[in-house]
């Protein structure tokens, strides 16, 4: 929180500074004119009110918090300076006096809801002194309660002095600095164990985002007006809150965020620009954001709405903004919407296949095992909506990298890599190119299909093997001949290597030091070899392999991951679980005007 003291004549230098001598963050909101006229002779008049009202022993209202008492010297102030005037100190007076809006006569409605909006203007401390003011903490939440069922049921509620009070309303209570963050960054951070830190004001909050949905999608509601009060540097703070650790406030401003985007096309390519311009910052800076998920999940809609034929702005924010995305650490948090949004570019342009994989197979990961299944997982997901066309394109490179997966020791990375043999369409493809897959995909099986450490991925090799057999026996056994004719040259330049080494061996054993040296090293030959037996391959044999490991893996449990019985935070888990998400405002109207 900010402190700072304001004394008539000082003025801070450097930035620009507010009316009370505060610096403005680059993100501060001169737009919606929130600072403008405050002085010290409005400080003490609402201090005057809290000594005369009995009013919270510790204010804020649009956005201030007072202390002290007001003297000839400076007053102290804490907080974001949001007061606009004298007003926000009147409707302090009438708060908890105002009567329902259903029982207001209708030409006095109007006023009755800006009141109201006016009053929501006042904060609240949730996180130093949750039991402090609760009789007015409650008023609040009642009146900002009835103000969501009004806007849901009635007609008319959005005239044209309304728009400037809700979107002020909604910018006071929201737009804030974010504490530093508790958890761990990159790959320390596991969603699964790790839990977010609450919001603390969300009883207040919560409702503060459902009535300004409510605003946005009423059916009274004029973009020409909104405008106005909803623009570029609106979208830019909103932006910045997508960075909450409290995964309910995302999911609400995930769907703020898409419905500004909806509603106001003169905004769409710099709400896209200011995405990618947040995943740059994320992937070469800071590596540590954590609204990326919700972001991606927005355009994972905002993709799907994208007119035909794409526009080269579109096609180099996939190149360079999503795919960079793949090389971060903490890639497991939102991959399944970065996957889903590569897949809708694809479905939308199959000519971008080729780049995106080209650029899968440049961020392949070489040592995290865990992100390798990942990167299979997605080039599956590719394969499925990929044309035949430019399957040919990629598939040298591709089934070169599959076949380094299918020998990989880390027994689910093989797996994974294996089970490509078990997808219909992928196999379709195999079959139509299997002269040039077979020869590149038959060492890697042939070699694991004795040696590798796990049963269960004997069998699925053999299943592979099989398939192949059953496409083409005769390039089957081509391949096979070759292998073999390779082994054996192989073996001959390990004699001829063994040989050389023998020579040396005896050479050094003529020099004193040979017998201590010897004693101290133990040398092991560590050469990883194909299996010695050279089994002949069949059909028959194969079909019988297969359905062996089969029994064996039945017979097995299966290993998968548990989570740790670390204790969880009830309230936190109680919190997340009655959160409701917003899903169905997720559909995004198609892009008629191209925008």
């Amino acid at each position: 929180m900010v402190h700072s003291t304001y004394a008539q004549g000082h003025v801070m230098g450097g930035r620009d500074n507010s009316p009370l001598g505060i610096p403005k963050s680059p993100s501060f909101h001169s737009g919606l004119d929130l600072v403008a006229s405050a002085s010290v002779d409005s400080l003490k008049a609402a201090y005057e009110l809290q000594q005369n009202t009995g009013f919270p022993s510790k204010i804020t209202f649009y956005g201030t918090v007072m202390t002290g008492k007001p003297t000839n010297g400076p007053i102290e102030v804490t907080g974001k300076i949001f007061v606009k005037n004298s007003l926000a100190i009147r409707s302090m007076q009438t708060l908890g006096r105002l009567s329902m809006l259903k029982d207001a006569p209708s030409d006095e409605r109007e006023d009755l809801f800006i009141q109201k909006l006016r009053q929501c203007c006042v904060l609240f401390d949730f996180a130093s002194d949750p039991l402090s003011d609760l009789k007015w903490k409650e008023v609040k939440r009642t009146a900002l309660q009835e103000m969501v069922e009004y806007v849901t049921t009635q007609k008319g509620v959005i005239t044209d002095n309304v728009y400037g009070e809700a979107v002020n309303m909604f910018a006071v209570n929201l737009f804030r600095t974010l504490p530093p963050s508790s958890n761990p960054n990159g790959a320390e951070f596991d969603p699964e164990e790790d839990e977010p830190t609450l919001e603390a004001a969300w009883p207040h909050l919560q409702l503060v985002y459902e009535l300004f949905l409510r605003v946005l999608e009423a059916p009274d509601f004029q973009v020409n007006i909104a405008k106005r009060y909803i623009d570029q540097k609106f979208v830019l703070q909103l932006l910045d809150l997508f960075d909450s650790e409290d995964p309910r406030e995302r999911d609400l401003l995930k769907t703020t965020l898409h419905r500004i985007y909806g509603k106001f096309l003169g905004l769409r390519a710099f709400i896209r620009k200011q995405i990618s311009n947040v995943f740059y910052r994320f992937i070469y800076e800071t590596e540590h954001h954590n609204g990326i998920a919700e972001l991606l999940e927005i355009l994972g809609s905002i993709i799907n709405g994208f007119a035909l034929p794409l526009k080269d702005e579109h096609k180099l924010f996939l190149l360079r903004a999503l795919m960079p995305l793949h090389k971060v650490k903490s890639l497991s948090v939102y991959h399944p919407q970065l996957a889903y949004c590569v897949v809708q570019f694809l479905e939308k342009d199959a000519s971008l296949t080729q780049s995106v994989i080209q650029s899968l197979l440049k961020y392949w990961p070489k040592t995290h095992s865990p992100k390798e299944v990942m990167f299979l997982n997605e080039l599956e997901e590719i394969l499925d909506v990929i044309e035949p066309a430019e399957f040919q394109k990629v598939m040298v490179p591709l089934f070169r990298q599959l076949a380094k997966c299918v020998s990989s020791p880390h027994f689910q990375v093989a797996e994974r890599a294996l089970y490509y043999w078990n997808n219909e369409y992928v196999m379709s493809l195999v079959s139509d190119n299997v002269v040039k897959i077979l020869p590149i995909m038959f060492p890697s099986l042939y070699r694991n299909s004795k040696s590798h450490w796990n049963k269960t991925i004997h069998g699925l090799i053999y299943n592979a093997l099989k398939l192949f057999m059953e496409m083409d026996q005769k390039l089957f056994d081509d391949c096979t001949q070759q292998y073999r004719q390779e082994r054996q040259k192989e073996k001959e330049r390990e004699h001829q290597r063994q040989e050389l080494w023998n020579k040396v061996e005896v050479l050094a054993s003529r020099k004193p030091e040979y017998d201590s040296v010897t004693r101290n090293y133990n040398l092991i030959n560590n050469i990883i070899t194909s299996p010695e037996n050279d089994d002949e391959l069949n059909l028959s044999c194969l079909k019988d392999e297969d359905l062996e490991n089969k029994k064996q893996r039945n017979l097995s449990k299966p290993l998968i991951r548990r989570k740790s019985e670390l204790p969880q935070d009830q309230y936190t888990v109680n919190a997340l679980s009655d959160h409701k998400r917003m899903d169905d405002y997720l559909v995004t109207p198609p892009d008629v005007n191209k925008c």
